[in-house]
């Protein structure tokens, strides 16, 4: 097929929940994508955070193709070697006392079974989540996630879901009662408009959670894996939470969620109360395990943190010389930049001169490269999207020139 009829054939058949870039990408190798006529592109969108290794890591490749030709699928209620494997390598990285963890499928999945876990050790119903915090879709999910897009098409949500002013520790103190099961927050507010959080805030949050007995649940499905410079974005603070939910690249590019937690709180479930048919497939797993020794071996955790400073530099070079920009911020490979007006059309025009680039709310540009991004990568969206800044001023500059005549 070609290019149109891939267009179409998709824009038939399947449900329409994307906003859709008018591209159909058909390869990709590290941090570069080409499209079906052969167009490259630097990849800064990463699969919304999934391409943490890059694509197609050689490890992973190799991983996939020798478990796929052994055992593809094995259900939970059998032992298996590559799921032993993955556990035991997980939990080597995980912070301190987070060594028990349940094996599902995606990122809302996995803040599910957090959800459940926290009601069901601590007897409670109610979680407290955050403004402008962003936990999935699903509909537990969905009940902590703050945006009313998402929320208002499906309301009645599920009960007992409180949200407080982020960054605020006297509103989150008064938010907690005797009914409060857990806090449940991203150490960095990702769709939220890559928000970094005040110094002290979350260690504050810990104090806070240990003195009332409430759970803390961090969400580093998109903080996690080396993105911000740590293993777990909760690192940059020297804290530990009761409870993590994990997903994105943990399997390299595979679908994968993972809830990660202190062996007595996982240990709340009995048999039967959770679980999923694909919960840690062998495949998977194999891809798993082989990320995580790529992760630790090639040293990605310290290049984001190395390429990170050196790419917000150069966005805040970017920031000095447009007036359209308005802050940069983020940590390692986990960027923003906050214009003065909707981003659509600086991302468009950076998508048709080859950088792919994601939004964070209607002002914000996100950055969530792969760890494996060159630093001429960098160099060149910097240029691309230096120049689209430039001609979106001028346009600007043009429309209020002809509207003032």
């Amino acid at each position: 097929m070609n290019e149109q009829e891939i267009i179409d054939a998709e824009n038939r058949l399947m449900a329409n929940v994307f906003g859709k870039r008018q591209i159909v990408i058909a390869q990709g190798k590290a941090a570069t994508l080409w499209d079906i006529n052969g167009k490259e592109y630097v990849d800064c969108m990463g699969s919304f955070g999934v391409a943490l290794l890059g694509h197609c890591h050689p490890r992973v490749v190799a991983a996939i193709r020798e478990q796929a030709e052994k055992l593809i699928s094995c259900h939970g209620s059998l032992y298996n070697d590559q799921r032993s494997e993955f556990l035991q390598k997980l939990v080597a990285i995980t912070p301190k006392g987070l060594d028990k963890a349940f094996l599902s499928n995606s990122g809302a999945e996995s803040v599910e079974c957090a959800i459940k876990l926290a009601r069901k050790y601590t007897g409670k119903p109610e979680i407290i989540a955050l403004m402008g915090g962003y936990h999935g879709k699903t509909m537990g999910a969905l009940s902590a996630t703050w945006d009313k897009k998402y929320r208002a098409p499906f309301q009645p949500l599920v009960p007992e879901f409180k949200h407080v002013p982020p960054d605020n520790l006297e509103r989150l103190t008064a938010a907690i009662s005797d009914r409060t099961a857990a806090v449940l927050l991203e150490p960095i507010r990702g769709e939220g408009g890559i928000r970094v959080p005040p110094d002290g805030y979350l260690q504050g949050v810990r104090q806070l959670c240990s003195e009332k007995n409430v759970l803390l649940i961090l969400d580093e499905v998109q903080t996690s894996f080396g993105r911000t410079g740590k293993l777990f974005g909760c690192q940059n603070w020297d804290v530990t939470p009761d409870v993590m939910t994990l997903a994105k690249p943990f399997a390299g590019g595979l679908p994968i969620g993972i809830t990660v937690a202190k062996a007595e709180i996982m240990s709340a479930f009995k048999v039967g109360e959770h679980s999923t048919t694909f919960s840690g497939g062998p495949l998977v797993c194999a891809a798993g395990c082989a990320a995580i020794d790529a992760l630790i071996e090639e040293n990605l955790t310290e290049q984001a943190a190395a390429k990170g400073k050196y790419f917000k530099a150069r966005l805040e070079e970017l920031q000095a010389k447009h007036d359209i920009v308005k802050e940069v911020r983020g940590l390692g490979l986990m960027l923003g930049m906050e214009l003065r007006y909707d981003v659509f059309n600086i991302i468009q025009k950076c998508t048709q001169n080859g950088v792919l680039i994601l939004d964070a709310g209607r002002n914000v540009l996100r950055f969530l490269p792969p760890l494996v991004i060159t630093t001429q990568q960098i160099d060149q969206t910097i240029a691309v999207l230096g120049s689209v800044l430039e001609e979106e001023e001028n346009e600007r500059a043009n429309q209020s020139s002809a509207s003032a005549n």
